[in-house]
């Protein structure tokens, strides 16, 4: 998942980072509305942890503004206004969670899979497809009930593609998926390695290529 983590706490923000990272995410931490509003029009988020508590316009009113544009990103929301009429007037505002500070990073993650979960239409906390099958919490795959060992961006790959089983996702689409501008540009070629590796791995149908447009989640079936 690509998540944007938007908190003026410099410690907070970066530890949140950095266990979101270590987590196999990638990860934009801003710490005010406006660089995080620019962002969303920048690039494709899944999910969006929030402080209440910013600079300027403060969250809510940030969060009223993203849903008043139709923006149905997954957010939740992470602060230390505590009050039962806070938590109800975040929710109502269009937040899909709330949190209070100090929370455990294992059970952010957490909420932002399930807030994602729900946001792909999925009930189920394994993903399967087929012979596929997908846990996003372990981070395990299995094919055919066989284990498949994958590295951080090969698993993200693997997410983004199933996250949509049945569009067809531009190259450039999926390269904002799966890298941050935390690090390096990646070469022109990493995308293509990473599908190479997905299909030796499991199987060399399991990715689509559609020329001229990216690619598509292939069958999940054994004899594709």
């Amino acid at each position: 998942m690509r998540i944007l983590v938007v908190e003026d706490d410099p410690l907070l923000g970066e530890a949140l980072s950095a266990g979101l990272r270590q987590r196999g995410h990638a990860v934009d931490w801003f710490r005010d509305g406006p660089q995080a509003d620019a962002a969303l029009v920048a690039a494709p988020y899944d999910a969006a942890v929030l402080d209440l508590g910013l600079p300027g316009r403060d969250g809510m009113t940030w969060l009223r503004h993203w849903r008043a544009r139709a923006l149905s990103l997954p957010v939740l929301i992470l602060t230390a206004r505590d009050a039962v009429d806070q938590r109800i007037a975040g929710l109502d505002a269009g937040a899909d969670d709330y949190l209070v500070k100090p929370i455990t990073l294992d059970e952010i993650a957490a909420r932002l899979r399930a807030m994602v979960r729900r946001s792909a239409g999925r009930a189920e906390s394994v993903w399967r497809h087929g012979a596929l099958e997908y846990d996003p919490a372990a981070k395990r795959v299995a094919w055919r009930g066989q284990p498949v060992e994958l590295t951080a961006r090969e698993l993200a790959l693997l997410e983004a593609l199933l996250k949509h089983p049945e569009r067809v996702l531009s190259k450039a689409h999926l390269q904002e998926r799966l890298y941050d501008w935390h690090g390096a540009e990646p070469e022109s070629n990493t995308l293509e390695v990473h599908v190479h590796h997905l299909r030796r791995k499991i199987h060399p149908g399991i990715v689509r290529t559609v020329r001229g447009v990216g690619y598509a989640l292939g069958s999940g079936e054994a004899a594709a």
